[in-house]
């Protein structure tokens, strides 16, 4: 399974931060958790890895 493969799995994502200073992205679903801990650093370069995809989708769209 990979970036273009569709799949019919549902998924609740959560994101927010944490009482020890991380930033933590929660995954839940089909029987599985997966938090996911990131310095604020690490946050901040995640963020703009997702606003540069989401230019590159808006631009692919028209």
């Amino acid at each position: 399974m990979g970036i273009n493969t569709e799949s019919d799995i549902e998924a609740n994502l959560q994101i927010g931060p944490t009482d020890q200073g991380f930033v933590r992205i929660y995954i839940e679903g089909a029987g599985i958790e997966i938090p996911m801990d990131f310095d604020p650093e690490e946050a901040e370069e995640i963020a703009e890895e997702i606003r540069a995809a989401a230019a590159t989708a808006r631009q692919m769209a028209k």
